[in-house]
């Protein structure tokens, strides 16, 4: 049998790893022990926070919702209440849209849910 030597398969598997860890500073960038540690933990924050990212954008959305409504003497709840209520069904990444580029249409949704409301 010949001899197999392995250094073209582990450059190619470490040339993935350094691609991945291009940017991190120190040994972690170019030394395979402290690289592919890091590169996995780099997959994981990466994995938890996309799923994170809709959480957050969620939580801005209803942030920037409730902000608009105060003026018209509504809380978020109670927006939300009142529009399940007149059957209005507009999602809230929508609203807080409307609520920032188009106050005048926002403001037609917010009345028609407090008239729901006072009904």
């Amino acid at each position: 049998m010949a001899r197999v030597k392995r250094g073209v398969t582990a450059h190619a598997k470490h040339k993935k790893v350094y691609k991945a860890a291009k940017g991190f500073r120190g040994r972690r960038k170019n030394t395979i022990r402290t690289a592919k540690p890091a590169v996995d933990k780099a997959m994981q924050y990466a994995f938890r926070d996309r799923k994170r990212k809709k959480r957050t954008f969620r939580a801005l959305w209803i942030q920037r919702i409730n902000a608009a409504v105060r003026p018209f003497g509504l809380t978020y709840s109670r927006f939300i209440d009142g529009m399940a209520k007149s059957g209005i069904t507009v999602d809230r990444k929508v609203l807080s849209d409307l609520a920032i580029n188009e106050p005048a249409s926002f403001q037609l949704i917010a009345e028609k849910a407090k008239a729901a409301l006072a009904a």
